[in-house]
């Protein structure tokens, strides 16, 4: 089954009761048992939910992975993964990621004797001088938040495969229409489903993909255990959202790269910042590795200016100024102040998240209305 069936179709079935085509949503927390212990397989809705069971499913179909668990958000989702390690692991990390990833391993798992270490990717030769006894997992973002940055994820799962680590992929950004890290090498996949998944900026959600039946049930018992688990309503709103991400998804890539080139044309932007242009330092390995380029890209002003920064947002129209990305209506945003604040001045900067660093999730509106948008917002 190719993927634009799959995600109509992929690891679905009508409902069994009625023969609903759409799965319904089972707004219950528990279930009638006729024994002890005798049901008919869910029995209390943290645990499993045959809504979300259906959402599960379709994750790992899209995905080509065996197993998929949902949960309340992306943090929530990656939460799970480090609950997996213990105090004294280390974790080496992209430099360049969401500043919700950064601050849960800094100011939640460090604290719990977990050490993690930030490093750029690009050149993934940087990663074995981190590699000890201790390495237990590597993280990446690609293409990365909110530089864009590409990483090679079969190079990186080659190292990781070679010291016995597990790798991580958040693929939020690219999606599984664009990218499928498993068959890249990847050990999991993680999404905030709020993202392109969901697609329509109405719910909040996270997801895991994997093919190892035992880091999928250590998984799934961290996923009951604590609980962070999202309702059926939420399920099956981003199962509905799936049914269309790939014709979506078309959309994204051909707005982002008409916005990509209509920027790195504009005399008062310095740099774009979008895989799929010529100039991007990883394009030859974005182009092996992802269908095409997707609708996230980030540019800056010429000048560096925060002020100047702050004004082109806020006299945006069609674009709306908010956090998140990945739904139909293009959004943008001010890292440095939004979605990275909690990264300390020094370390954004590092990465290239500057205060003149503006980061657009490119929608699927008329091209020529974005692009009016932006000239006249640019002045």
């Amino acid at each position: 089954m190719k993927f634009n069936t799959k995600t109509i179709h992929g690891g679905q079935e009508h409902d069994k009761a009625y023969g609903a085509v759409m799965p319904p949503i089972y707004q219950t927390s528990t279930y009638a048992q006729s024994t002890p212990g005798g049901h008919k397989g869910f029995e209390y809705s943290r645990t499993h939910n045959p809504t979300r069971k259906a959402l599960e499913d379709a994750f790992a179909s899209i995905e080509n992975g065996k197993y998929g668990l949902a949960f309340a958000s992306g943090l929530a989702a990656i939460d799970a993964i480090i609950k997996t390690l213990k105090s004294g692991d280390e974790v080496i990390s992209t430099n360049d990621l969401y500043g919700g990833t950064y601050r849960l391993f800094t100011k939640i798992f460090e604290d719990f004797g977990i050490k993690f270490h930030f490093i750029g990717m690009e050149n993934t030769k940087n990663i074995e001088s981190y590699i000890n006894v201790n390495t237990k997992l590597i993280w990446i973002e690609t293409p990365t938040n909110p530089m864009l940055n590409i990483i090679d994820i079969n190079a990186v799962s080659k190292i990781s495969k070679k010291h016995q680590i597990l790798l991580a992929v958040d693929n939020t950004f690219a999606t599984p229409y664009l990218q499928l890290p498993l068959d890249l090498g990847a050990d999991i996949v993680m999404h905030s489903a709020t993202k392109y998944l969901g697609g329509h900026s109405d719910v909040v959600m996270g997801a895991l993909i994997v093919n190892d039946k035992d880091l999928a049930d250590k998984l799934y018992f961290i996923q009951n255990a604590s609980g962070a688990v999202c309702g059926p309503q939420d399920s099956f709103l981003v199962l509905r959202g799936i049914k269309t991400l790939h014709i979506r998804m078309q959309r994204h890539c051909e707005n982002g790269k008409t916005i990509a080139e209509y920027l790195a044309s504009h005399q008062k932007v310095e740099n774009v910042y979008w895989p799929g242009l010529k100039t991007h330092p990883n394009h030859d390995v974005a182009k092996e590795q992802m269908k095409d380029f997707g609708g996230m890209l980030s540019f800056t002003t010429k000048g560096n200016n925060y002020k100047e920064a702050i004004k082109i947002v806020e006299k945006l129209k069609i674009f709306t100024l908010a956090e998140s990305l990945g739904g139909v209506e293009s959004l943008a945003g001010h890292p440095a102040s939004m979605t990275h604040a909690s990264i300390p001045k020094e370390e954004r900067e590092k990465t290239g998240v500057v205060d003149s660093l503006i980061r657009l999730s490119v929608g699927i509106e008329d091209q020529d209305d974005l692009i009016n948008d932006l000239k006249q917002a640019l002045g």
